[in-house]
């Protein structure tokens, strides 16, 4: 615009051709003779501006939705040129992720080293909903505690610990996810207190506490979806029927199946006994599929231990020609 006023006084002042004042500013007629036209959009740019005070959250696609509805034939293109030109644009916040280092997984060897805590959610008849604080011994695989509640708030989560430290003793280490109550300033500065080590699972991780995950699918299949919830004092009873039967009466597959307190008093028992007895080579593993070791299973390669003695009878039966008399 400068420019043109430039050329417009040379114009005037100095009685020159409008060419030669061109010429001397270095400007194309074109450009100095080009006239704005008026804005064809203003009636449409200012219902997008009315529309938009009204909806501050609509995107421009809802916006042309709407401003079609109301008789615009527009496409929904030259909204979006207004849209950006207006500065209309809705700001969307990214939502903040805690980024967390895998917790290292401890080798376990006895009870209440890491116990293992999560929550699961529920409904009763009335349609009020239920939650519950599982805790499992991840060595174990016991079951000490299921609360049960409508809510359930840090300072809850805490004495329901203690009533369980009170019990059984105190863990090493406790590990959850990251949901707001195990993140809480209370149930951190708790766990300082106590001397417990609090691990955070990485968000997005569930199975990185497998053991809890694990016990909520039970939980679920076995007890929340067969059972009917009539009322809060009804969930507690069923529920802790069903921990009791979990602890005491309930196989568990990966402890041979034993139940969780067969397991727990096994390890419990002295060592003298194993003591007594002299140690065994370590019998090394390879994982064949082929023949007869089995579907898929590991079996065990010579390593020079000595064979027990049902198979080494077997072995000098097969050697003498058995026990049908054949040699």
């Amino acid at each position: 615009m400068s420019a043109r006023r430039d050329v417009t006084f040379a114009v005037t002042e100095y009685r020159i051709s409008e060419r030669q004042a061109c010429r001397l500013l270095e400007m194309d007629r074109t450009s100095y003779r080009y006239d704005t036209r008026p804005d064809r959009n203003a009636g449409l740019r200012q219902a997008l501006l009315d529309l938009a005070r009204q909806k501050p959250r609509y995107g421009y696609r809802r916006l042309w939705a709407v401003l079609t509805r109301q008789g615009w034939t527009v496409n929904v293109k030259r909204v979006y040129r207004l849209y950006r030109e207006e500065g209309l644009m809705v700001r969307r916040l990214k939502r903040k992720r805690v980024v967390r280092v895998a917790p290292v997984n401890a080798h376990l060897t006895g009870a209440n080293q890491e116990w293992a805590l999560d929550f699961v959610c529920d409904a009763m008849a009335t349609g009020r909903g239920l939650r519950m604080l599982t805790v499992v011994d991840s060595f174990t695989r016991e079951c000490p505690a299921i609360e049960v509640n409508t809510g359930l708030s840090g300072q809850r989560i805490t004495r329901v610990l203690e009533q369980m430290i009170a019990e059984r003793g105190r863990p090493q280490a406790l590990r959850c996810d990251n949901g707001p109550e195990f993140t809480s300033r209370h149930f951190i500065g708790w766990c300082e207190e106590q001397r417990i080590s609090l691990l955070h699972i990485q968000p997005g991780r569930p199975m990185q506490n497998g053991y809890v995950e694990s016990f909520n699918g039970r939980l679920r299949d076995e007890c929340l979806n067969a059972s009917w919830f009539h009322n809060l004092n009804d969930a507690k009873r069923k529920i802790e029927q069903w921990r009791q039967e979990y602890n005491r009466e309930r196989p568990h597959s990966s402890l041979g199946y034993r139940t969780p307190e067969e397991f727990a008093r096994t390890c419990s028992e002295p060592t003298s006994r194993m003591a007594a007895t002299p140690p065994q080579p370590p019998v090394e593993c390879s994982g064949s599929h082929d023949g007869a070791r089995g579907q898929g299973f590991a079996t065990p390669r010579n390593t020079g231990a000595p064979l027990p003695a049902a198979r080494r009878r077997a072995g000098e039966g097969i050697a003498t020609g058995g026990s049908g008399g054949m040699a």
